[in-house]
């Protein structure tokens, strides 16, 4: 944990320098390929939207974060459908069905030679109106594929990543669409990853508007407290993501018990293993929270294994997970 000012710049300095290897790093403005725009392929570069559209000001945006693995893109008809839900929760419908998003999605990966990478559809009012009402403006779906490595670097997500609790909060279900993967609701998790890099640590957990744990910044959270089950927050504020929900029935293969409650912060010093779950994040470790330290057990191994395989990725670089977690 870093103790002070030096210490702190280190260890941010280390960071980023860690994810400059490990993550993309190219202008995402000025690349090559195609990016499927409203129906067609497009130069990458053309790609653009007026300064005066809607989302921009008003953050009426949706969009998905997806993997393609050995060319298949896992769960996609599961991500397409949350992205209709995303629309509706916002009050606007795709005009594209679920099918044909599946399908652009699929041909944008193909397009761009992507086997292995990261695909990201998005959908936005434009700008036909400017104003907090926005009626009449067009909907505009957009979809982009490129290589993308581990979210985290393999030495951090190995060793265990290390969280510092934000100061922002998941809000209340009545105060925002929080089902939704909608574009203004990152906002908070942008100010807090950022506040947790800049001293020196690789995301932030995030409580919820009651106190409670919610989730880090782009994934959610399991934790063990030494008792051979799973504990997970209940996402009654916060997304129900997709790797989540895959994680919980591996689990429920592996006859190992899921138990959704509301888990408290001072919770957090009777844990054993933590592990974050997301589409970009994977099945990463969690190795420290503010100050506490966290073991990368048995059971974190496991789930990372048995994720690697429901993927589609080759069994690889995790060490033997005991029998004894496998109940």
């Amino acid at each position: 944990m870093p103790k002070n000012a030096t210490q702190r710049k280190n260890l941010r300095e280390e960071l980023l320098s860690k994810k400059e290897n490990s993550m993309d790093t190219k202008p995402f403005d000025d690349r090559d390929g195609v990016i499927w725009f409203n129906g067609k392929m497009v130069p990458w570069r053309d790609a653009r939207i007026h300064v005066l559209t809607h989302a921009l000001h008003y953050a009426s945006c949706v969009f998905e974060g997806e993997r393609s693995y050995g060319g298949t893109i896992f769960k996609l008809t599961e991500h397409s459908q949350r992205l209709a839900a995303s629309a509706a929760a916002l009050g606007f419908k795709l005009p594209y069905s679920v099918a044909e998003i599946d399908k652009a999605c699929t041909e944008t990966c193909k397009a761009n030679g992507i086997v292995d990478g990261y695909v990201r559809p998005v959908a936005w009012r434009g700008s036909e109106m400017m104003g907090v009402s926005a009626q009449a403006t067009r909907i505009n779906v957009a979809i982009a594929a490129w290589p993308w490595p581990s979210y985290f670097s393999p030495e951090a997500r190995m060793k265990g990543i290390r969280l510092v609790t934000s100061k922002w909060r998941r809000p209340a279900p009545d105060t925002a669409p929080v089902k939704a993967k909608a574009a203004g609701l990152y906002m908070i998790c942008t100010l807090s990853k950022h506040a947790a890099e800049d001293k020196g640590y690789h995301d932030s957990l995030m409580l919820d508007w009651r106190g409670r744990i919610a989730e880090a910044t782009g994934a959610n959270i399991f934790l063990s407290f030494g008792d051979g089950k799973l504990h997970t927050p209940t996402p009654d504020c916060f997304l129900d993501g997709i790797t989540r929900r895959t994680v919980i029935g591996l689990a429920k293969l592996r006859q190992i018990e899921v138990v959704e409650r509301a888990i408290m912060p001072d919770e957090l010093k009777k844990a054993t293993e933590i592990f974050l779950t997301g589409t970009a994040a994977e099945v990463t470790p969690v190795g420290a929270i503010d100050g506490m330290t966290f073991k990368v057990g048995d059971l974190t191994r496991l789930m990372m294994e048995d994720y690697d395989k429901a993927v589609g990725k080759d069994a690889h670089k995790h060490a033997p997970a005991k029998q004894a977690a496998q109940r």
